[in-house]
């Protein structure tokens, strides 16, 4: 099955997409996403009805899952779910899509999701959950800018997921793909980085509400150092796009190996209950 707009054998069913984001359903860089991968296959929109950034992986398990078509005119957009990313993947692909997916993509998201802010962000846990079904997934961001060029981002960005489709393996795959400002229009290259892991984003403003309650509002600062060898924030600060491999095995191998020549036992006498 080929992933790209040359034309496919008589009988060739088309690439299945299933396409999501953080920001919700009526985002522009949702739609200017949905453009451009229907040059590639069938896209199939499952998003939240409202905006889900920053709620990481969290799924919905305690109330149910509204969910509602949405059109465009005459046709219909897709589907609109109260709910997180992950859930809407998670619809997706048991309800929503007209088969299985072949790809999962996850953006455009408005502003940049690299560093640690992977792991607070709603855009990549789409992607993860993708991976989790075994589909090969890719999350997309562009930095933030009040007056973001989503439409010329999307096209540079379906370049580059054509790219890593020709290059991809049997096995299902999960990347990060970031896409500063500045490559939009003066595009500088592809850097492909590990993701940073640098500590930042811990300063707040401590204020007083109408009522002389305190409150403390995240500011994002102070900004994330220098790393080396260079991470995916050093490489988006120079202007290059950047694509980083995921995995979401959170088992640190290395330490697994050496724990498990440790002996480790429960105290002398102790019985289950």
């Amino acid at each position: 099955m080929s992933f790209f707009r040359t034309p496919l054998p008589e009988g060739t069913p088309h690439v299945q997409i299933l396409l999501t984001n953080d920001d919700g359903i009526y985002a522009p860089g949702l739609a200017a996403m949905e453009r451009e991968l229907q040059d590639l296959g069938d896209v199939s929109v499952v998003a939240p009805a409202t905006e889900q950034s920053g709620v990481g992986h969290s799924i919905t398990f305690l109330s149910p899952l509204i969910c509602k078509e949405v059109y465009e005119g005459e046709r219909r957009r897709g589907w609109a779910v109260e709910g997180s990313p992950a859930d809407c993947v998670k619809l997706g692909i048991s309800e929503f899509c007209p088969r299985r997916p072949d790809l999962v993509i996850s953006g455009i998201n408005g502003g940049l999701n690299a560093g640690i802010n992977v792991l607070y962000s709603g855009t990549v846990a789409a992607a993860i959950e993708g991976a989790f079904f075994g589909i090969t997934s890719i999350a997309v961001s562009l930095e933030y800018d009040e007056h973001a060029k989503f439409d010329q981002a999307a096209r540079l960005a379906r370049d580059v997921i054509e790219q890593i489709l020709a290059k991809r393996r049997e096995e299902s795959q999960l990347y990060n793909v970031n896409i500063p400002t500045v490559a939009v229009e003066h595009p500088r290259g592809v850097h492909v980085v590990p993701m940073g892991v640098a500590r930042y984003g811990e300063d707040f403003i401590k204020r007083l509400d109408p009522k002389g309650r305190t409150y403390y509002w995240a500011t994002g600062d102070p900004p994330p150092p220098a790393e080396a060898p260079e991470t995916d924030l050093a490489a988006l600060q120079r202007g290059f796009v950047t694509i980083t491999p995921l995995q979401y095995d959170m088992t640190q191998a290395s330490l697994l190996a050496e724990m498990q020549g440790w002996g480790l036992k429960l105290p002398a006498g102790q019985s289950p209950q």
